[in-house]
């Protein structure tokens, strides 16, 4: 346990920033699986929005450094690959 008055205060801080990283973080991942689960169903549709709300959170969380530039190039790569796939079929 932090004895000083400015190590309590560093806690609070930290505990609600990991907390709302932990969402951050959480909600992306959501839409990345719905995306993945629409483009194995077959359901273009879906999958054409879900790959919009799940690129718009790889985007933000490199905004908020969650996630570093290349991992989020890598991963809207791999689901436009999958999103382009099935609407090639």
């Amino acid at each position: 346990m932090p004895n000083t008055p400015s190590a309590k205060a560093s806690l609070k801080k930290s505990l609600k920033r990991r907390e709302r990283n932990r969402g951050r973080r959480s909600a992306m991942r959501t839409w990345i699986r719905r995306t993945m689960v629409a483009v194995e169903e077959g359901n273009l549709e879906n999958a054409e929005q879900h790959f919009v709300m799940a690129t718009k959170l790889i985007d933000k969380n490199v905004k908020w450094n969650q996630l570093h530039q290349n991992t989020a190039a890598r991963k809207k790569s791999h689901l436009a690959k999958a999103v382009n796939t099935l609407r090639s079929a």
